[in-house]
Order: structure tokens, then C-alpha cells, then sequence
């Protein structure tokens, strides 16, 4: 949150970690630590690299905007909120890297929370919602953190069933509901739109504010074909999911991923300038997101090892319940550690795995939960995609505007994680 990098903060807390559990400095830095990092990167940094080039891709064609245009001009001003959410969760769980997606949809939502005059601060809520808090744990998601748990659990990324399903609507459902409330009442009590910054006279997004009519007509000419546009999305979804009965899951993902990045740039080629430079930037935006996550399971390598770890490890095995509890529960407290949805179950699964599924737990039910518990706490104010949301992305103030988020993100979520684990106890 005071905006020290994730790789320092992450060694700086290993050193304390260490010194403070009693553990040799070298061995902790130069073996737990070094190892995780690096095992993670070699599990992962294809999907990673492969995941940032297609959303690079979709953003450099314009198709996010023309997906994001499109569900603007169909849902209109007086479903602002909700065509915010709508145009978030399309592309995130379409395949689309969640900061494209946030770069993308914040100028169509600063122009309809402009033209409903809704007060701006509502929209980090309504990106945040619509990009995590219930596409990326969904079955079929093509998100890595329900690719994760396939590979610990054997199990392909619609595990879950009926239950995975119907939480995830839930927590659409009662999200946005919860989320169109808090705008109302806000607006009831006088809050109208207004920039949380001053515009630079240079500014494109100072452009779009002051002159809508010309935005909207130079982007009716200049962006593709919305159904060219979502043919990519819906081939990675389709593809992962089908090829995934077939072959590891992973591997299903990578050929559904290079799938969509090759129709993107054939079926959108006279929207893409330059085809080596997206794939430059993405590869270097792949790097620097892996890297930040591998910090993240580095500290958790080296947390590991200290006998605290042990003891939380063994109190959530022999919780009282049923065993999903306390696989959720160590998954949520991780995440939210770390403030990492895929950074926590990187951490948390390897240890967890084995133990739960050695006692004959479901594999899809632990698969789902664990997707579930990812995207629960991860959400408190000093999470990744949080901070760059709220000030970087809408130029706004934790104060501001996280509690929103809080309540769609972190609360709704949560609760709906425990009535899923109710729902697999049951049937």
C-alpha cells in the first residue's frame, strides 16, 4: 500500500521471518526461498507469458474496447454499474489479463458514471468486482487461479459441479445487488460525479470527459467488428475446457491461449500496427507479474519452515468439522497474508494437497473450495490488482473507495465459500 515493491517487501519479511523463527539466514534465502521462487516460475511462467501476450493483443487490436463499447451502448447510462461489471467479467473470464481489462473498461465507465452523473468512486468497485470476485474462481475459467488447483488435485477447471456453478452466481447476484444499493444510496444522499483528480490539458481521458459525442463517434470508425472481437474469448473458454478432458490441464490452457492470441491477430490484423511490439510489451508484463507472485511464494517457502507454520497447519487438519473447513480457511488466511489469490494457493495447496487428499476428500469439491477461498480475503486494501485499481487505473484514494470493494470483494465472496462448503458436506 506505500508502494514498496512486492520483491523487496517480500525478502525484507523472509529476513525477519527467519531471524525471528530461528532459522539459518543463508539456508532460508539461498535454498527455501530461492526454491520456491523458482519452482513456480518453471511451473507457471507459460500461462503467465502466454495469458499477458493475448491480453496485449486484445488490447493493442482495440477488441477489449470495441467488447467494452459494445455493452455500453447496450445496456446504456441507466445501467452504468452493471454494464461496468458486465464488460470486467466478460474479458476476465474470457482469458484476458485483469490489468488490460482495468485500462480497458475505465474510460467507458468514467463515461457512463459521467453521463448517469454516479459518483466516480464507485467504479474501482465495480472493475474489481467484475474482474475477480467471481469470474476467476468460476468453473471453466481460464483465470490461473482455477488452473492452479488442477494440477494438486487431479481435476480438470469445471470441477465443482452444480455447487461451483451456483456459487458463482451467488456471488454475481448478490454482488451487484449489494454494490447497485450502496451507488443509490449514495446518490440519495446527494454524491454526484466528480473527478478525484484535475485533469492535465493533455490529457486523452480530459479529452473524452469534455467532448463524449466526438469519443463515441471516433470509436464507432475506428475499432473492430464486436463479434470479430469476441470470437478469441470464446475460443479460449471453449477450447481450455473441452481439451481438458483430454490432456492436463495446463497444457490445454496453453494451446487454448497461443488458439486466441493466432484468431486475434488474423481475424483483427487491420487494427494491429505492429505484431512484434504486443508481444514484447506482453512478455515483459508476463515477467514482471510472475516475478511479484514467485516473491510472494518465496516468503511463504521460507515461512514454512518455521515450527509456527507446523502448529497453524496442524490445528486446521484436526479442526473440528468437516475437512473442507479447514482447507478453506488455510487457503483464505494465506491469500489474504499475502494479498495474492494465486501467490497464496501456490503456497498453500503443495502443503495441503496431499494431506486432505490422503483422507479420501472429493477432489472437485477441494478444487472448487480452493478456487472459492483465492478469491475471498486476497481482496483486503493491500492487494496487486487493489492498489493499482484504485490509484493508478481510476486515480483514487484507499479512503475513498475501498469500502465498496471490501463489502463485494472480500465479504460476499466469503460468506458464499462457506456455504459452499455446507452444500459439498451435504450432497
Amino acid at each position: 500500500m506505500k508502494g514498496i515493491n512486492i520483491i523487496i517487501a517480500a525478502i525484507i519479511c523472509s529476513v525477519l521471518v527467519a531471524i525471528t523463527g530461528g532459522l539459518n539466514l543463508q539456508t532460508a534465502l539461498m535454498d527455501n526461498y530461492m526454491t520456491g521462487f523458482t519452482d513456480y516460475f518453471a511451473s507457471w511462467f507459460l500461462v503467465f507469458l502466454l495469458g499477458a501476450i493475448f491480453g496485449k493483443i486484445m488490447q493493442d487490436t482495440k477488441s477489449a474496447e470495441s467488447i467494452a463499447q459494445w455493452i455500453k451502448n447496450t445496456l446504456g447510462t441507466k445501467r452504468a454499474v452493471f454494464a461496468v461489471v458486465a464488460a470486467a467479467a466478460i474479458m476476465t473470464y474470457g482469458g484476458v489479463s485483469l490489468f488490460v481489462v482495468g485500462f480497458a473498461v475505465y474510460p467507458i465507465a468514467l463515461s457512463l458514471f459521467r453521463a448517469a452523473n454516479l459518483p466516480h468512486r464507485f467504479i474501482p468497485a465495480a472493475l474489481v468486482f467484475g474482474s475477480i470476485s467471481f469470474t476467476m474462481t468460476a468453473p471453466g475459467s481460464p483465470e490461473i487461479q482455477n488452473i492452479i488447483p488442477t494440477e494438486h488435485f487431479g481435476t480438470t477447471p469445471t470441477a465443482g459441479g452444480f455447487v461451483g456453478v451456483l456459487s458463482a452466481l451467488i456471488i454475481m447476484v448478490a454482488g451487484g445487488i449489494w454494490l447497485g444499493k450502496m451507488v443509490r444510496q449514495a446518490v440519495n444522499n446527494g454524491e454526484e460525479f466528480s473527478l478525484p483528480y484535475k485533469p492535465s490539458s493533455n490529457d486523452e481521458m480530459a479529452a473524452a470527459i469534455e467532448d463524449p459525442a466526438d469519443e463515441e463517434m471516433s470509436v464507432r470508425k475506428n475499432l473492430p467488428n464486436v463479434i470479430v472481437s469476441f470470437i478469441p474469448l470464446i475460443m479460449v473458454i471453449v477450447l481450455l475446457n473441452v481439451l481438458a478432458q483430454f490432456m492436463n490441464p495446463t497444457a490445454a490452457l496453453l494451446v487454448a491461449l497461443t488458439t486466441g492470441i493466432f484468431l486475434a491477430c488474423t481475424t483483427m490484423n487491420g487494427f494491429l500496427k505492429q505484431f512484434w511490439e504486443p508481444l514484447a510489451t506482453g512478455t515483459q508484463n508476463a515477467l514482471v507479474a510472475l516475478a511479484n507472485t514467485c516473491a510472494v511464494v518465496g516468503f511463504g517457502s521460507v515461512a514454512a519452515q518455521i515450527s509456527a507454520f507446523d502448529s497453524m497447519v496442524d490445528a486446521l487438519v484436526s479442526m473440528p468439522g468437516p475437512p473442507l473447513l479447514g482447507l478453506a480457511i488455510g487457503v483464505t488466511l494465506v491469500c489474504g497474508i499475502t494479498g495474492s489469490a494465486s501467490g497464496g494457493l501456490g503456497i498453500a495447496l503443495p502443503i495441503l494437497a496431499p494431506i486432505y487428499l490422503s483422507q479420501g476428500v472429493d477432489p472437485g469439491s477441494m478444487h472448487r473450495i480452493s478456487a472459492l477461498a483465492s478469491g475471498g480475503i486476497d481482496s483486503l486494501p493491500h492487494n496487486g490488482y487493489v492498489v493499482t485499481t484504485v490509484r493508478v487505473i481510476c486515480g483514487e484514494s484507499h479512503k475513498r473507495s475501498y469500502k465498496p470493494i471490501f463489502f463485494v470483494s472480500v465479504v460476499v465472496p466469503t460468506i458464499v465459500m462457506f456455504l459452499a462448503i455446507l452444500l459439498y458436506t451435504i450432497f
